[in-house]
């Protein structure tokens, strides 16, 4: 009996009383570090006994592995083996693992990747699920994978296999998986958005949607409402100018049925960043001067209302992270960094010193890694900004742009080529 009451009291403390039941947080649909920003796709990693401050030179290096190809995904963790995809000479996409300790264990060489490109290379985080390892190229090819044997297990193409449309930088986005189904945006017009059973990649529902092409993003899964719904960007028609209508858009991810849409105009048509809830709302940000939104959810989800909209804060792909009533992250033609207030959308303050960056948070700070290979860590103060340490990445090559994660007491970093393990616990 005793033993039980300390079990109530430990959820009771792990989730609050105050905790809102149609939060995706209640569910967990993943694990923490099996997918891309974590465990609800929101860049916060539930770590505890984290360092407040790192010395000058930065917190520990504990390994570096260099080799990775081209690429600028995060990795992903699941029974102590880090994850991760490459594109080696000219074009082969290969999924490298790695033991905690930085030791290549595999290297398996899967199909190809996009190389005609500006900037090419592997641009989808590995997803891990119930036995299984998804992953999906810029060329439209979703492996199923056995995570023990690493055979495969079924494969489908968004081009080849639905009405999917190839977009500018290739089709991106790490699969959403909750339950027995795994959501991808082929952004065709009859197959806008489909899910597939994670176990075979059958076809269990197909939604036309909006017709609109895909445009980066990797959705989210909201919870708890009338209808459970995923929620996504999709491109836009050409405005006024050179204006983007872009959309935010959520399907019931029941049967795929488009529940509301509603535009986020920019300059450009790529939208990366994972919509995130927050309290009963969506909170969605885009570059290129479109700044971010908040919308409530309303009519049991089946509706949403823009509540404000900030144009300062333009992040492009750097991802944000909420902090109680307060959101961070960088802009993109805004260069700075910003804390927003989400109850009125105004700007607290920016940051030029910071820039543009990706952010994540942990144990109550802030990890915010910028283009110019900073990386900084950061209390989080809505008055004004706190910036506890910095060092810089030397290792790797070319851009700084694989969002960070944490695991476990270690501070993973890519830079293309080279994957940093740091100590932060």
């Amino acid at each position: 009996m005793k033993k039980y009451f300390l079990f109530i009291v430990a959820l009771i403390v792990m989730y609050g009383c105050k905790q809102q039941p149609a939060q995706p947080q209640m569910m967990q649909y993943m694990e923490s570090c099996s997918q891309w920003r974590g465990a609800w796709r929101d860049g916060v990693y539930h770590e505890t006994g984290l360092l407040k401050a790192w010395n000058p030179d930065g917190p520990e290096l504990l390994w570096v592995f260099e080799g990775l190809g081209d690429g600028w995904t995060s990795v992903a963790i699941a029974d102590e083996k880090v994850y991760a995809t490459g594109m080696l000479e000219p074009d082969d996409l290969y999924l490298f693992i790695l033991n905690l300790n930085g030791d290549l264990l595999e290297k398996r060489l899967l199909g190809k990747e996009l190389a005609d490109n500006r900037y090419p290379g592997a641009r989808s985080t590995v997803v891990i699920n119930d036995g299984m390892l998804y992953v999906y190229n810029a060329l439209g090819e979703l492996w199923c994978l056995n995570l023990e044997t690493l055979d495969v297990v079924w494969t489908k193409n968004m081009l080849t296999d639905f009405d999917g449309r190839s977009v500018n930088w290739g089709l991106v986005e790490s699969p959403l998986i909750v339950g027995d189904k795994i959501f991808m945006t082929p952004g065709g017009q009859q197959d806008n958005m489909v899910a597939l059973n994670k176990k075979t990649g059958a076809l269990i529902w197909s939604s036309a949607g909006t017709g609109m092409p895909s445009t980066y993003c990797s959705p989210q899964f909201i919870g708890g409402y009338s209808v459970p719904m995923v929620v996504t960007y999709l491109q836009g028609p050409r405005g006024e100018g050179r204006t983007n209508i872009n959309t935010i858009v959520a399907f019931n991810a029941e049967n795929g049925e488009l529940l509301w849409t509603h535009p986020h105009a920019s300059g450009n048509t790529i939208n990366p960043n994972t919509p995130m809830y927050y309290d009963g709302k969506i909170f969605a940000t885009t570059g290129y001067g479109g700044g971010a939104l908040l919308l409530q959810l309303k009519d049991g989800g089946k509706a949403v209302e823009q509540i404000w909209h900030n144009t300062e804060m333009d992040n492009q792909m750097g991802g944000a992270a909420i902090i109680g009533d307060y959101v961070y992250g960088g802009g993109q033609n805004n260069n700075n960094w910003f804390c927003i207030d989400l109850k009125t959308g105004k700007t607290k303050y920016s940051v030029q010193e910071i820039g543009r960056s990706n952010t994540i948070a942990a144990d109550g700070m802030l990890y915010v890694y910028n283009d110019r290979g900073w990386m900084f860590l950061v209390k989080p103060n809505p008055n004004e900004p706190e910036i506890v340490s910095r060092f810089q990445i030397t290792h790797g090559n070319n851009q700084h742009w694989a969002h960070p994660v944490i695991n476990d007491g270690v501070m993973y970093v890519r830079r293309d080529n080279a994957l940093m393990a740091y100590k932060v616990k």
